[in-house]
């Protein structure tokens, strides 16, 4: 299967990018960017499997918040959907396929392996199938990797948002990011700029950044902005 000239320009971003792995922040950094791009998804969940096939540990990433128990329904190792998926798709031999409506692919040998599940946004589907799977069967060594070189103690989404952006927050997340001032802002919404001010202190804690050019940077990354 061929990619367009756009899709190898993204695959080639992802390919590099994954090579700056270093932490579980730059995992999340690089699930959310590079492979966003390529793989639009809602949520990501990687998972460890043992010598049975079984999962031994996983983590979800995303930029959306999910309470404990969504997190648990996903990756409970006996009973959560990532577990049920990982059977059924040894059980089908293996292969890059979607069950129920999710892409999922992995690596597995003797000693144990990986395995991991892309959600679409609700109510959504995988516009072309044979193409994200191909593209999820090129990413699957760099995924494997690097979810593997993770310590154990990783879990959802470490550098992600504790929260959901408000509607006001985002707009003035956008203004700032095409170079507005706080009072320039502040006068395109109709608010003072010592509020404008307010609204980024929060931004600033809500995307753990402390500066106008990391929450940019930060928000391309978690698809608050258009990059």
């Amino acid at each position: 299967m061929l990619l367009t000239g756009r899709e190898q320009e993204y695959l080639l971003h992802a390919v590099l990018g994954a090579h700056g792995i270093a932490a579980p922040g730059d995992f999340f950094l690089w699930s959310q960017g590079p492979l966003q791009a390529l793989l639009p998804h809602a949520v990501l969940v990687c998972a460890q499997l043992g010598a049975d096939g079984g999962v031994v540990r996983s983590a979800a990433w995303h930029s959306a918040v999910l309470d404990e128990a969504e997190v648990q329904a996903l990756g409970d190792p006996r009973q959560g959907q990532v577990a049920c998926l990982a059977r059924a798709w040894r059980a089908g031999g293996r292969r890059v396929a979607i069950i129920d409506g999710v892409l999922v692919h992995g690596s597995a040998g003797a000693g144990g392996g990986s395995f991991f599940a892309l959600f679409c946004a609700p109510c959504a589907s995988w516009p072309d199938p044979a193409r994200q799977a191909y593209v999820l069967e090129l990413l699957l060594p760099y995924l494997h990797v690097h979810w593997l070189a993770l310590p154990d103690g990783t879990q959802a989404a470490p550098a992600g948002a504790a929260r959901a952006a408000s509607a006001r927050e985002l707009e003035v997340l956008h203004w700032v990011s095409i170079g507005k001032s706080n009072e320039e802002v502040g006068q395109i919404l109709g608010i003072s700029g010592g509020t404008v001010k307010s609204h980024l202190q929060r931004i600033y804690k809500l995307l753990g950044v402390s500066n106008r050019t990391q929450a940019v940077s930060r928000g391309i990354a978690l698809r608050l902005l258009a990059a």
